[in-house]
């Protein structure tokens, strides 16, 4: 990881949680962090808990963070949670991307990117998924589907608070199953990610952007490979699912990236 980018380690719970775990593991791992580090610890509960976790976050280091955001700032839109509503609830983050919405909802790469303006024009700092199946990994379709996601959100490196966007590379083929990309694997992705970013940056007169941005690896991190994963020079942090709903994993993840 690059000293002179952020450190992200953001937890997200997906559909899983209730108000007893909240109340019990966020304050565990608030105890469990240091109070100096460069790490910034971010929680993704389910909406519901969103306004209860901001009341319990006493650490310096902590955020709170939606797992989702509208691509529309107010309207007839039932079910839909603006950009505005999330920051009143006291998140710094937004989840955008990620592939279980792109799968299970249809999302497209232009509807992320949408969703993505919004939350960074309204003050949220979006971390925008990509990543592949194993059908494409293994035809060798890697890149050519990454680009494609990426392509879609181009046009926000150009936008005044680019330097605050998240990138997040998770493989489908490892989330939720056990597998992991290895820490050569995750690099090689992470530093065409990277490429990818200076050559857009320079296009646009902002050649320094490319090596701001933190680009976090997630995909079934745990706590016995968050450290060799996050030692890699362009892995700066871990979108993390199952193992943030467990105390001792998830603190032991974010000290890997401290």
């Amino acid at each position: 990881m690059s000293p002179s980018r952020p450190r992200i380690v953001a937890g997200n719970w997906k559909m899983h949680g209730s108000r007893a775990l909240l109340r019990a593991l966020v304050p565990a791992v608030q105890q469990g962090l240091p109070a100096a580090g460069r790490c910034q610890v971010v929680f993704c509960p389910p909406a519901v808990y969103l306004g209860e976790l901001a009341g319990l976050l006493q650490h310096p280091r902590c955020a709170v963070g939606g797992q989702d955001v509208s691509a529309h700032v107010s309207g007839a839109y039932t079910g839909e949670l603006a950009a505005a509503m999330l920051l009143e609830s006291g998140c710094r983050y937004a989840i955008v991307g990620h592939s279980e919405r792109r799968r299970y909802h249809g999302e497209s790469s232009e509807l992320v990117a949408a969703k993505a303006t919004a939350a960074l024009s309204a003050g949220l700092l979006p971390i925008i998924c990509i990543g592949e199946t194993l059908a494409d990994r293994e035809s060798g379709r890697t890149w050519a589907v990454l680009s494609a996601q990426l392509t879609a959100v181009a046009e926000l490196l150009q936008q005044p608070r680019a330097s605050e966007i998240v990138l997040a590379y998770e493989p489908v083929w490892a989330i939720g199953t056990g597998r992991t990309a290895t820490p050569e694997q995750a690099q090689d992705v992470h530093a065409q990610v990277r490429n990818w970013l200076q050559e857009q940056a320079s296009a646009i007169g902002k050649p320094m952007l490319a090596g701001q941005l933190p680009i976090l690896y997630g995909g079934s991190v745990k706590a016995d490979n968050a450290a060799a994963l996050m030692a890699q020079p362009d892995v700066d942090g871990a979108l993390v699912g199952g193992a943030s709903l467990q105390a001792d994993e998830f603190i032991a993840i974010c000290r890997s990236a401290d």
